[in-house]
Formats: C-alpha cells, sequence, structure tokens
C-alpha cells in the first residue's frame, strides 16, 4: 500500500488521511435493508458505493471484515406507534407470517444485488439473531443512569447523556439544547421523559406478533440499538469506518453513536461515510406520487419511464460516473449516455486483451502509461473518486483505439502493463461485467433449467417430452451430451 488514502469524515466534515486502527486491516459496517418490501433504486445506488468502497479498499491491499446488518424486526413507522410495526402492516396485506415476509425480501435483496454484481459481505447478521447482545446493552445503559424504563419500554435519556459529557448532535451537527427549549412544553406527554429520547426496547401489545421476553416485559428491540449490538460483536466497541445512506445521519447514526459512547466509554467509529440521495427525472424519488422505479422494472424495460431495458452493469456504470457523496438524477438520457460510454470502454478493454504488440518498447510510451497509473490510484486515494478514476480510463481508451487503428505502435511490454492495470480498474474495482460474459452465464443458468426438466421427464418415462427438448435444442444449434457424470451441452 504505497498510496495515502483520504476519506471524508462526515462527524468532522472533511477529509483525512486514513489510518486503520490495526495496520492492513479494516473494520467496515453498513447499515443494511430493512426486508419488508423490495429493494428500491435508491438502496441499490446505496449498497453499490459501499461495494465500490470495498472492492477499492480491497484494492489497495487491506484485509477487509465488511460486515452488512439485516434489520429484521423493531422496525416501526415515523409515527412510533407498536401498531405500525411495517413487518406487521406487510405481513397482514400478503398474509404472510411476519418471517415469511422477512424470507421472501431478503431473497428479492441478494438477488438484486448480485444481479449488480455487488460482492457479499463478510457477516451478515440480523436483528432478530442478536436479541440477547441488544438486551445485554440495554441493561448496562440503565445501570449507568443513561436508560430508564417506562410502561414496558426503556427509553435512552438525551438530556442525561449530555449531561454526563455526551454531545448528542455532534453527527448531524443539531444543537440538541435548543431542541429541548422549543419542545419543553411537549415533555410529559407521552412515556418518555423528553421528546428526543429514542427506545432502545418497545413493550408489545398483547396481538404484536413479533415480540421476545425481557425483564421488562415482552416486547421487541428499538431500530438504533441493533447496529450498535452487531457492529460491536463483530468489529470491536470502536472500528473504522460506518457507511450508510444520507438519511440515516439523523437520527439513526447520531443514536448509534451515543449508545456506543454511553456503554462502552469510547467513540464507536472512526470514520463516518455516507452516500447521497437518488432522485429520478429531477423530482425526490417517492411511492406516493408514483416517481419510483424497482430494480427489475429498469432492468427489463418493464416500466413507464425509460424507453428500453438496461443491463444492470450499465446502471452500474452510470451511478459509478457520480461520486458516492453526490446526488443522481436517473433519468432516460443520462442511462443512454451512459450506455455508450459503457459499450466503448468494453470495447475497449476487449481489444486491449486481443491486440498484438507492433513495436519494442518506447520509454515515452511506458512513462505515460505511469503517469496515467498514478492518476488513477490519486483518484481512488482521494476520498474514493469514482467519476475522475473513470475519466482517466477514457484517457486509456484513446490510447488502445489508435494502436488498434495503427496511429501509435506499442510494446509488449507496455501492453502488458496497461492491460493488467485498465482489467483491474474496470473488474475488480469498479464491479463491472462484460455483457457477452454476463449473456453466458444467463444461457448456462436456462440450459440448468431444460437438463434438469429433461432429466425429470426420463426418470418419469415420458420419453416423448424428453426427446422434444433434445430435439428442438439441436434445431437451435445446442447438443445434449450424455455421459456417466451428467448431461452437458455444446454450441454447434
Amino acid at each position: 500500500m504505497n498510496y495515502q488514502l483520504k476519506i471524508y469524515n462526515s462527524l468532522t466534515g472533511e477529509k483525512e488521511i486514513f489510518k486503520p486502527i490495526l495496520e492492513g486491516n479494516v473494520g467496515m459496517y453498513v447499515c443494511g435493508p430493512t426486508v419488508y418490501s423490495n429493494v428500491h433504486m435508491g438502496n441499490v445506488r446505496t449498497f453499490m458505493s459501499f461495494d465500490f468502497i470495498y472492492r477499492t479498499l480491497m484494492h489497495l491491499g487491506y484485509k477487509v471484515r465488511y460486515v452488512r446488518n439485516i434489520t429484521d424486526a423493531g422496525h416501526l413507522t415515523d409515527d412510533g406507534d407498536v401498531n405500525n410495526d411495517r413487518f406487521v402492516k406487510q405481513s397482514r396485506l400478503e398474509k404472510l407470517e411476519p418471517m415469511e415476509i422477512v424470507q421472501k425480501y431478503t431473497v428479492d435483496f441478494h438477488k438484486v444485488l448480485s444481479m449488480f454484481n455487488n460482492l457479499p459481505p463478510n457477516i451478515e447478521p440480523t436483528a432478530t439473531g442478536h436479541i440477547i447482545e441488544q438486551l445485554e446493552l440495554t441493561k448496562v445503559l440503565i445501570e449507568k443512569g443513561l436508560a430508564y424504563v417506562s410502561n414496558g419500554s426503556v427509553y435512552f435519556d438525551v438530556r442525561a447523556y449530555n449531561e454526563q459529557g455526551g454531545n448528542y448532535g455532534e453527527l448531524s451537527k443539531r444543537n440538541i439544547d435548543e431542541l429541548f427549549a422549543n419542545t419543553r412544553d411537549l415533555d410529559g406527554q407521552d412515556e418518555k421523559k423528553n421528546p428526543q429520547d429514542f427506545a432502545l426496547w418497545k413493550k408489545a401489545s398483547p396481538e404484536h406478533i413479533m415480540k421476545w421476553p425481557s425483564p421488562w416485559g415482552e416486547g421487541f428491540p428499538g431500530w438504533h440499538l441493533e447496529c450498535t449490538a452487531m457492529s460491536t460483536k463483530y468489529l470491536g466497541d470502536r472500528f473504522d469506518i460506518h457507511g450508510g445512506g444520507m438519511d440515516l445521519k439523523f437520527p439513526h447514526h447520531e443514536c448509534e453513536i451515543a449508545q456506543g459512547k454511553a456503554c462502552n466509554g469510547t467513540s464507536p467509529v472512526n470514520y463516518w461515510m455516507h452516500a447521497n440521495m437518488l432522485t429520478m427525472n429531477g423530482q425526490k424519488m417517492s411511492k406516493s406520487t408514483g416517481n419510483t422505479i424497482l430494480p427489475m422494472e429498469l432492468i427489463t424495460g418493464n416500466n413507464d419511464f425509460f424507453e428500453k431495458a438496461f443491463h444492470p452493469s450499465v446502471v452500474r456504470f452510470f451511478f459509478l460516473q457520480a461520486h458516492y457523496r453526490s446526488v443522481v438524477d436517473l433519468s432516460n438520457e443520462a442511462l443512454l449516455a451512459s450506455e455508450k460510454g459503457f459499450n466503448r470502454l468494453m470495447e475497449a478493454v476487449k481489444i486491449i486483451n486481443e491486440i498484438a504488440p507492433t513495436a519494442n518498447s518506447s520509454q515515452p510510451i511506458a512513462n505515460r502509461i505511469i503517469e496515467w497509473k498514478e492518476k488513477c490510484y490519486a483518484a481512488l486515494t482521494d476520498d474514493f473518486n469514482s467519476p475522475i478514476l473513470i475519466s482517466h480510463l477514457f484517457e486509456a481508451v484513446k490510447w488502445i483505439f489508435q494502436w488498434k487503428n495503427g496511429d501509435e505502435e506499442i510494446s509488449i511490454d507496455e501492453l502488458n502493463t496497461l492491460k493488467s492495470l485498465l482489467n483491474g480498474f474496470v473488474y475488480d474495482v469498479l464491479g463491472l461485467q462484460d455483457l457477452e460474459e454476463s449473456n453466458s452465464e444467463k444461457l448456462d443458468g436456462a440450459m440448468r433449467i431444460l437438463i434438469d426438466l429433461r432429466n425429470q421427464a426420463r426418470k418419469a418415462k415420458n420419453f416423448e417430452l424428453s426427446d422434444e427438448i433434445r430435439d428442438k435444442l439441436l434445431s437451435e444449434g445446442i447438443e445434449l451430451k450424455d455421459s456417466r457424470e451428467g448431461t452437458s451441452y455444446v454450441l454447434k
């Protein structure tokens, strides 16, 4: 690792030189999805941003432990009414058990991120799998006088935290004293001491489905405590990077800082990172206005906003053309432009992987490649600046087409150097996929399904169907070959 990485820290509002707690290692936690509905494009943008950050850290030589949770309990709607638990509401709507809802949308989440070529995290804990840890943290906070029991629920006492030296509001830059002053008349109107106090544990009503026993009665965990419990369990009381969407900065991440400091006596995270929002056609994406689109609707073209379907890698390229801290506007024109740029980049990658050298080594060209490499890594290490990296990649694209057209000669040494660098940036760091390779994977998947259907027909002695599948595939130029090891296929 010869490059000095700088990260924009949301806590300080500045780019800072990255210094991991354990040299050569990175502990990174990213807030995962709340799995009561399909993952939306805004989620995809956030998780893709941190996938790029994860890939970059590994490319720079760090050993990364990437933890991303699944929130499968304890997520109330904004009004805080326990009867409006999102999982329970969706389970009633779809006539499924809450954990069926969890499973259904967790599978969808994984499927969508895999489609966009996101790498899985090293650990993916669930809130329901860490109830004991959350109960123990709650007990510690009560013992320290920083939480209180009220009507079977437990709340974090923000005022007591600040009086003991805490600084609730430090991440979102909010003046909590002013908030207290402006809401003093509301104190005592519900079971909380102050409106700013947040739930660590919520009492469950008799009809509430998702609930667990606790020292304070049956209930379920507060949303904010889940991430503190899971991040510290797998990364320690203090770790390197915590990421999430900009919308989580307050109150979720603010609460995590307070809980971590209150429980463990130390700020839990060294570098807070936040990906910015996604808009569509210049407007905020919203279900209520209809200005929204699901990933599969975009990929299949089954929508009213875009004139055609767009490959997941084209969409990924589009997102990475903007910095993770910038707002991105999704539009038909923007995707069409990105598709052209993506196709040209991937054509250049294909050419350089096939082109033959035409000259002896040239020091000027070698120096040019060295300078180009330095610029690429300068972009990567300047707070993961993907758009600047991509602009530099197109410098190399220009050279590659010059070599192809014979406008300039290239030796095998320079060719291999650039080939290795370009493949690394395009495939390993940006996570782009060659469309032909992607189509090949789709063909393999479809053929596995057809071969399984044919095997089932043969097992059922339905030889007419078995032969029909074989013959129709052969007419399309695909020959099935049966052997002791199973059935394979070859393209004729």
